[in-house]
């Protein structure tokens, strides 16, 4: 059993590298992914139960121990994200296709990979667990909310029908693995220690699925919706950090803040468009590219942030 753990530890720390590959390998051989579209729904859901399996009442303290953080950490990620990306589709003008694709994204909680990132960087992981389950579990009501607000001048939007996607995807799963955690309890444990393995496979054959898909669109768009997203993402960092220590919290919690905010639950917004905008693939591309680009950027930002607490602490010591 160890000899797995570690190569789940190994494939979950080199995920950037499968996604990147896979996506590589959907572009040249379209065929043998794009079948794995229709499964797309059953993937997130399968990896939203697994966040139900590990999740514990204890992940929920934090908004007890730190209701501003949380708070904050909450309230950041459903307006910049989704501020920035109405923002974004202005200033570039971008065609509807793109810019639905862009704002169902920005308008998604944050992603069960920000936790590691955070952790990675040295932040405080118990505020991105928080950070992560409340927002998750408003999704259901604020993503098809701020999306039709923000998105309804490019094409009508059943907000009630997203949200009874966004249950069904989202919320249902995670309440299955909390209830399985609660009845099993350490029975489960096996099964969870096989779940990150499980939920990185998903999102690599959720990506090449929509890549594979969209190999037209992305050689004729591709770099366009790229430099978008890459800036969505970065923006989303600075201005998650910054709206942190705006309110005075500790440099760790901005930390989680910043990855909280920067990093979405990209794969919802694959399903919902898979769902909700299968006319169009390019509607999907722009949340297809996010997975692929933040988690190549977020360890590059947890890398960078863990050297400089370590060489912070080094200048403290002399």
């Amino acid at each position: 059993m160890s000899g797995f753990l570690r190569f789940s530890a190994f494939i979950q720390k080199t995920f950037a590298l499968w996604v990147v590959l896979f996506a590589g390998i959907a572009l040249i051989v379209p065929e043998a992914f794009v079948w794995l579209k229709s499964y797309i729904t059953w993937m997130l859901g399968i990896i939203m139960f697994g966040m139900g399996m590990t999740m514990t009442l204890d992940d929920f303290k934090g908004v007890v121990h730190s209701p501003k953080a949380v708070l904050i950490g909450v309230i950041a990620q459903f307006v910049v994200m989704p501020g920035l990306a109405y923002a974004l589709c202005q200033i570039f003008q971008l065609p509807a296709e793109i810019a639905i694709g862009v704002i169902l994204v920005g308008c998604c909680p944050g992603g069960t990979a920000s936790n590691v990132i955070t952790y990675m960087a040295k932040g405080n992981t118990a505020l991105s667990v928080a950070c992560t389950s409340v927002s998750t579990i408003l999704a259901p009501f604020l993503t098809p909310a701020i999306f039709y607000v923000l998105a309804s001048q490019w094409i009508e939007i059943n907000a009630f029908s997203m949200l009874t996607s966004i249950l069904q995807v989202v919320l249902f799963p995670i309440f299955l693995g909390l209830i399985v955690r609660t009845l099993l309890k350490n029975k489960v444990d096996a099964y969870i220690s096989v779940m990150p393995l499980v939920s990185v496979v998903a999102i690599v054959l959720i990506v090449a699925a929509i890549i594979g898909d969209s190999k037209a669109q992305i050689f004729q768009s591709g770099l366009l919706i790229l430099g978008v997203v890459a800036l969505h993402n970065a923006l989303g960092y600075l201005l998650g950090f910054w709206a942190a220590r705006w309110f005075k919290l500790p440099y760790a919690d901005a930390k989680a803040v910043a990855i909280e905010v920067g990093m979405q639950n990209s794969g919802l917004g694959v399903a919902l468009s898979a769902v909700h905008f299968s006319a169009s693939p390019l509607t999907a591309l722009p949340s297809a590219i996010f997975s692929l680009w933040h988690n190549i950027s977020g360890p590059a930002l947890a890398t960078y942030w863990a050297t400089k607490t370590d060489i912070d602490r080094t200048d403290q010591t002399h």
